[in-house]
């Protein structure tokens, strides 16, 4: 048996992301679809004294974009990420060991193309927390079709036997298409996530990874659902 989930790239994202990685064999992303604005491509959340602060890459893009298409438009923008980062999280318990590691990876972050800074990020928290998962593109396959085609098409040539997707999906994916193709869909539960000690009242859930990341450390994953996975 094996489970791909595929999804398109953000930027630093939740944690919930990276559960859904976890549980998986292949995690492809999905670039080579139309770049939304204000979503979570470019930017992701953090914790600050003063609330919930949107932290965003600055993009050229045109409506007609793919995700992979998008260009950065500020050279130095991870300089003043990993300065808002340090401001915001220097008094976390574990920021002084995982802010060593990350301030190394976005001083490293040269690339001009988003889709490519958001798998060097993904991927380095993903080896930071100990997910095994194999991370792929959607462009290292070749596949065709509309929507739910698509996603089947691209299942097969990655050679799934089961597809997990996110829950939003369930209001257009065809699982009709999935099972007469031999392919089991199954849907990512984003619930039950315990608190953890977090900077700055009141808890958030919904912010990125590294507010977890800074504030536990290598203990992070005791506060994920499912990133210790049997492959």
């Amino acid at each position: 048996m094996k489970r791909v989930a595929i999804l398109q790239s953000n930027y630093i994202p939740w944690k919930g992301y990276f559960d859904m990685i976890a549980m998986v064999d292949e995690f492809i992303f999905y670039d080579e679809v139309q770049f939304t604005k204000n979503d979570w491509r470019n930017r992701n959340r953090i914790k600050t004294q003063a609330g919930v602060q949107w932290i965003t890459i600055p993009v050229y893009h045109t409506i007609s974009d793919r995700i992979c298409d998008v260009k950065i438009s500020q050279p130095h923008w991870a300089v003043k990420h990993w300065k808002t980062l340090q401001t915001n999280y220097a008094k976390a318990p574990e920021f002084k060991e995982s802010g060593s590691i990350f301030r190394e990876i976005y001083a490293n972050l040269t690339s001009a193309s988003l889709s490519e800074t958001n798998y060097t990020l993904i991927s380095a928290i993903t080896h930071y927390l100990g997910i095994k998962t194999k991370l792929s593109r959607s462009s290292d396959y070749q596949y065709e079709g509309d929507r739910s085609e698509r996603l089947l098409s691209l299942c097969k040539a990655a050679g799934a036997n089961s597809y997990l997707s996110g829950p939003a999906a369930q209001s257009y994916l065809d699982i009709g298409l999935f099972q007469s193709a031999g392919i089991e869909v199954k849907w990512m539960d984003y619930g039950g996530y315990a608190e953890y000690p977090q900077l700055f009242p009141h808890f958030e859930h919904f912010v990125s990874i590294l507010d977890l990341i800074f504030n536990m450390g290598k203990k992070a994953k005791n506060y994920m659902r499912h990133s210790v996975v049997s492959k």
